[in-house]
């Protein structure tokens, strides 16, 4: 269903136009099913637990989430009262691509939005958001986001057979 075989297009409000053409999902359907993934992830849900609730296979649930088929107006009143959020909760954010709708401001890299949002989409972004919620001492927070930009910094390669000795004192 939520397969285009021919031209659509949406309007936004600045008129810009949204198309799909041949057999790619929909960006509208596939942003609206990442809400509902997010949302699920949020509350704890498995798909398996979704699908039941709404009397839908898992695997339903995941072509659902990826876009892949449309969801419909009843089903997704049925997400809303399930995921307790209003029906345009589904939909917030939807246009926010859009340059003349929201224009850029600083250094905005749109590439690198994208790669945020599907970590923090993913369970181990949740997982990690949850955990640092749960430090109160600002101090602390501090020296976890130390650590972890500290850990994700590119260290030198060592070739086969040698080991990469790095000077700490600096």
């Amino acid at each position: 269903m939520g397969m285009v075989e021919s031209s659509v297009s949406i309007l936004g409000g600045n008129e810009e136009l949204y198309e799909t053409t041949g057999r790619k999902p929909n960006p509208v359907d596939v942003h609206v099913g990442s809400r509902v993934r997010y949302r699920r992830m949020i509350i704890g849900m498995s798909q398996e637990k979704l699908g039941e609730k709404m009397n839908l296979t898992f695997q339903q649930i995941q072509k659902y989430e990826k876009g892949t088929n449309r969801i419909g107006a009843s089903r997704l009143f049925q997400l809303s009262k399930i995921l307790e959020v209003p029906v345009g909760y589904f939909f917030e954010d939807a246009f926010a691509n859009s340059a003349a709708s929201h224009p850029q401001h600083g250094l905005h890299e749109p590439a690198q939005e994208g790669l945020l949002l599907d970590f923090l989409n993913s369970r181990e972004g949740l997982d990690l958001n949850r955990a640092f919620a749960k430090i109160l001492d600002p101090k602390v927070r501090r020296r976890v986001i130390d650590l972890v930009r500290a850990l994700s910094e590119e260290k030198p390669e060592a070739k086969e057979g040698q080991t990469v000795i790095e000077d700490d004192l600096g």
